[in-house]
């Protein structure tokens, strides 16, 4: 990359400083190679000066000293040092932090008391061991540590927070930090390349996912991010990515009504769209799963409420009908009115038998080879997930919505375009095309 990344540009500022260098250059770039090269001190930044082409190599940076305005400077500054947070165990810290977890000052790398030092500048130079600053040359994966002013205790650690975007909420699916290892230590495999493991996971088909170079992320709603590795025989792994210790962004208190697919649906409707009661979601009876609220965090599940775990296409929740494994749920429009909703939210609640919710019902079953099925059932047999008609992946497909226009291929849902023996579907497992769906022929006395 450009070695100016590994700064930060501020235009139209200079920095008062004592220890500095002055070099003849041609180009930002230059100055910067003089800055990385620089033997007199620690270089944290440097001046440009446009008209006279100076380069100023500096010992300082805008959060040491004085800045103030000069129009025709610019200021780098090394991102490394502007940084009071950890990446990781906190090698590359070189933050200001200068005493203990406990709150005992750290003794200086360079002093010999109270305690004689193993790690001192000399003997590791490209540590960062500079006065008393909490650092980590022996790559403890405790994080940055220093020896202290306190005769009885030899060394500690510090405390030091993790960088945002070096630990998760939730379960990591904003995550961009740049940790590319697997929890047992495999390599990541770059998300643009199809070798060792061939996957769909690339940026065409999950632009918003940010899968950068060999990263860890999480762009399927798993438990934590994850990648596929470079070993043959492991296919993916999770990643040890740690938990922020700050609480969530907070994206509103949730929405009490349906907006979108209601992946933000906090309300308490806990009945189905055919009125069967929700089960609790810590429980696994009737129906074992593992939407299990102490995995996944922010997504809602208390209680037996209706919500939207996995991106479905609206709110739903397992029934406590154990022959009906889930179902989605009636979830007000947000169009309606507040008074519309709050009554709806409590008649759900308290549903009786003798008054159940009006609400239509998804077409169950199909007749003949099931041509004529307009239902919006949309998972096989096995209980893999439709893809929708109109998307090429993980499959590509001639079974167009343009090219069967009297099918009603709409979204995801099954359906009998040619002619087979039942509704059908391709499934989102790139292992497995197509399958038939899990519908049931209709009793031919049942009226339509």
């Amino acid at each position: 990359g450009d070695i100016l990344d590994d700064y930060l540009r501020t235009d139209g500022v200079w920095l008062l400083t004592r220890n500095k260098q002055l070099y003849k250059t041609h180009n930002e770039k230059e100055c910067a190679e003089k800055c990385e090269a620089e033997r007199n001190f620690t270089c944290r930044a440097f001046l440009f000066t446009r008209k006279k082409l100076q380069c100023l190599t500096l010992a300082e940076n805008a959060k040491m000293t004085v800045m103030f305005n000069s129009m025709d400077a610019v200021l780098y500054e090394k991102k490394i040092y502007l940084l009071q947070c950890k990446k990781g165990i906190g090698k590359d810290y070189r933050g200001t932090e200068a005493k203990t977890w406990r709150g005992i000052p750290c003794q200086k790398w360079a002093e010999k008391t109270p305690h004689n030092p193993n790690y001192t500048p000399e003997k590791h130079p490209n540590a960062g061991l500079e006065e008393n600053y909490c650092r980590n040359p022996d790559n403890d994966e405790n994080g940055p540590w220093c020896y202290t002013t306190d005769p009885a205790t030899r060394y500690d650690y510090c405390n030091i927070p993790e960088c945002e975007g070096q630990c998760m909420h939730c379960n990591g699916e904003e995550y961009n930090g740049e940790v590319s290892r697997t929890e047992s230590g495999l390599e990541c495999q770059n998300w643009d390349a199809q070798e060792p493991h061939m996957h769909g996971f690339t940026l065409k088909h999950f632009p918003g996912k940010d899968l950068k170079k060999n990263y860890c992320r999480n762009p399927d709603g798993e438990v934590r991010p994850w990648c596929f590795t470079l070993s043959p025989s492991k296919r993916w792994e999770y990643c040890n990515i740690p938990r922020c210790t700050t609480r969530p962004p907070v994206s509103g208190l949730g929405s009490q009504c349906l907006s979108g697919k209601g992946e933000d649906y906090r309300g308490r409707i806990a009945i189905t769209e055919s009125g069967k009661a929700c089960q609790h979601w810590n429980t696994q009876f009737p129906h074992r799963h593992g939407w299990i609220p102490g995995r996944y965090p922010c997504k809602g599940l208390e209680e037996n409420y209706c919500r939207n775990p996995d991106e479905e296409k609206r709110p739903w929740c397992y029934t406590s009908n154990s022959s009906v494994r889930w179902e989605y749920c009636a979830i007000p429009h947000c169009g309606g009115t507040e008074q519309g909703i709050a009554g709806m939210n409590s008649g759900l609640l308290l549903f009786a038998a003798d008054a159940p919710v009006q609400v239509p019902l998804s077409e169950e079953c199909y007749r003949g080879k099931g041509q004529s099925y307009r239902g919006t059932a949309s998972v096989t047999v096995s209980g893999k997930k439709c893809q929708d008609w109109n998307s090429m992946f993980p499959h590509r497909h001639e079974k167009t919505p343009d090219r069967f226009p009297n099918a009603d291929l709409r979204d995801n849902y099954c359906r009998n375009p040619d002619g087979d023996n039942s509704p059908w579907c391709f499934t989102t497992d790139p292992s497995i095309i197509w399958e038939y769906c899990n519908l049931r022929r209709c009793d031919d006395h049942t009226q339509d």
